[in-house]
């Protein structure tokens, strides 16, 4: 039997962040198995009017993240749309002022209501001055989370430390990646040429928002490090955010690639020889993913996808979180030898071909059908 699913967003597509990727690719997997999901969401610029399965709500600029926007509480508007298509289920993916009304609304009206955790908006603020929110913050995204039937989360550890906090009914989904986009088939000579990497390089890569929060200053270190064993050594950097003025500036030889997407991002992954994430604020980390399945060995703290899809020595390398030494050391490693890193390259693309977004879809589903029957 279909289903009628009104998922609940801040972010979607086109916009650019892990959590919009995986909320699209959960919609557009729902809607291929027969499912009606419609998309609350705000507006992402003036003239969006969405279409027939979006409906833009106003919204406010995210402080510190430009081009995102959170949603205002929309409870009466929420009420009256369901009031008239009335829903099987909600799903509420981020935890803002929309979020919590969804929440309201559709235990009112007595609507199964599920959530995702995708963001440790706790951890955040301790990197823009805030850190003295970061319990009332916590707090906050504990409660809206108790308030739903089930709470889907990417990793096991991650539903241990919810479940752990007292949030109930925590459900693991997963994450999947595109194997047929991120391959290493796409590595591309010419760009790696482009970057001004000599013969072998090697070429280190960071993908992601480039902000505080992802702990730039350990990649920089990091590839400071490799630097000293390997001159020839480049550093590529994907994406935007607001240290980009800065890195620019501190490391006019790094090359600094922008925003990339699709075929071309997937090009980046593949041309690359290491992948440096030293992020410790993560949910997840679709990069660590996609990297792999580029076969892009990757080194990363020891938490969120790293944690859950590397096996050091085999098909990457993780240090301990907060162990800076670690990380710079398990950086080196992956490089000393050439042949083992080939060997490791092979494995972490090996070890990504199992891991379908089809397969997260299907648990999403199942999930949302036992919070329908409750």
């Amino acid at each position: 039997m279909s289903l009628s699913i009104a998922f609940v967003t801040e972010t979607f597509p086109p916009e650019v962040n892990g959590v919009a990727m995986t909320v699209g690719r959960l919609v557009g997997g729902l809607r291929e198995r027969g499912h009606r999901v419609s998309v609350i969401r705000p507006r992402q610029g003036a003239g969006d009017e969405g279409n027939a399965h979006e409906t833009p709500l106003p919204g406010l600029p995210l402080p510190g993240y430009p081009g995102l926007r959170f949603g205002l509480p929309a409870g009466r508007r929420l009420a009256r749309q369901w009031r008239q298509q009335r829903p099987d289920l909600v799903h509420v993916v981020t935890e803002g002022p929309l979020g919590w009304s969804a929440v309201s609304v559709a235990r009112r009206l007595g609507i199964p209501v599920t959530s995702g955790f995708h963001t440790n908006f706790d951890r955040y603020s301790v990197h823009y001055g805030l850190g003295w929110m970061r319990p009332a913050v916590a707090a906050y995204l504990r409660t809206l989370h108790r308030r739903t039937r089930a709470t889907m989360v990417p990793t096991a550890a991650l539903a241990a430390d919810l479940a752990g906090e007292g949030v109930p009914g925590v459900r693991v989904v997963g994450r999947g990646v595109d194997t047929t986009l991120f391959d290493p088939g796409r590595r591309n000579a010419g760009l790696r040429a482009s970057w001004g990497v000599v013969e072998d390089g090697p070429a280190c890569l960071y993908v992601g928002r480039l902000a505080a929060e992802k702990n730039l200053a350990l990649a920089e270190k990091s590839f400071a490090a490799i630097q000293v064993w390997h001159p020839q050594a480049k550093m590529i950097w994907v994406g935007d955010g607001p240290e980009i003025k800065r890195l620019m500036n501190q490391y006019p030889e790094h090359h600094f690639a922008g925003t990339r997407l699709g075929e071309d991002l997937a090009r980046h992954y593949a041309s690359a020889d290491l992948f440096i994430f030293p992020s410790l604020t993560e949910t997840y980390g679709n990069v660590v993913a996609e990297a792999m399945a580029s076969g892009l060995p990757v080194v990363a703290y020891r938490s969120a996808a790293a944690a859950e899809l590397i096996v050091p020595e085999r098909n990457g390398q993780v240090a301990s979180p907060g162990d800076e030494r670690a990380f710079v050391e398990a950086g080196l490693w992956l490089l000393e030898d050439r042949e083992r890193l080939g060997a490791i390259a092979e494995q972490a693309r090996r070890s990504m071909l199992p891991r379908s977004w089809q397969g997260v879809v299907a648990s999403f589903e199942q999930v949302a059908r036992e919070a329908i029957s409750r």
